[in-house]
């Protein structure tokens, strides 16, 4: 009967073979408690946002005149829809947001020109000027109020005049999307008419 004496080389070769599952196994585990208590970046969030429902692509409308003239005219993007902001200097006006074939200027009845395969008249009960006749909204250029490139829905912001206690803005949208209409109190005492147009249906 023949002895075989192991050589410490052959020891340590066979140490290293059983080794290797064990580290294969421990490896993982161990990455994966430290990214889970970590809150290891590599792994993506996904953001869900609930867009607002219920509205519709009908005209909106509220009858209440003002003296509270417009002082500007902003745009703003957001995940669900583009949102078109006039600012006022003091109580809220009423209003008439509606999709139109053209827009046409107040006074002059001119035809306002909009990018987009939709057209809303967003007419605010407001003037745009003082109760002396003096300017209080002079955009630089009134074909483009605002810059609305890249926007999911906004194509274009127009003015379209100011006359007899009135001012109107033509808004150029993608399609005949649901929009929805209301005012904001501040900043101060002056207040906001929103119109917000949804990206989608």
């Amino acid at each position: 009967m023949k002895i075989h004496h192991s050589t410490p080389k052959t020891i340590l070769a066979a140490l290293a073979v059983l080794a290797v599952p064990a580290a294969a196994f421990a490896a993982p585990a161990a990455g994966s408690a430290s990214s889970s208590v970590a809150g290891s970046s590599t792994a993506p969030r996904t953001t869900v946002t609930s867009c607002p429902s219920g509205w519709g692509s009908l005209p909106e409308s509220n009858s209440r005149m003002v003296q509270s003239p417009v002082t500007g005219v902003r745009t703003g993007r957001h995940p669900c829809y583009d949102r078109l902001v006039i600012d006022l200097r003091g109580r809220s006006a009423g209003y008439d947001v509606r999709y139109v074939g053209t827009v046409r200027q107040d006074g002059s009845g001119a035809a306002v020109p909009l990018r987009g395969g939709a057209r809303l008249q967003v007419v605010v009960r407001a003037p745009s000027y003082s109760a002396a006749g003096t300017p209080t909204y002079t955009p630089a250029n009134g074909r483009e109020l605002a810059n609305v490139t890249g926007y999911s829905t906004f194509r274009q912001v127009a003015f379209a005049g100011s006359f007899e206690g009135q001012t109107t803005i033509g808004l150029g949208v993608r399609a005949r999307l649901p929009f929805r209409v209301f005012t904001l109190a501040g900043p101060g005492s002056n207040t906001r008419l929103v119109v917000d147009v949804a990206h989608r249906w």
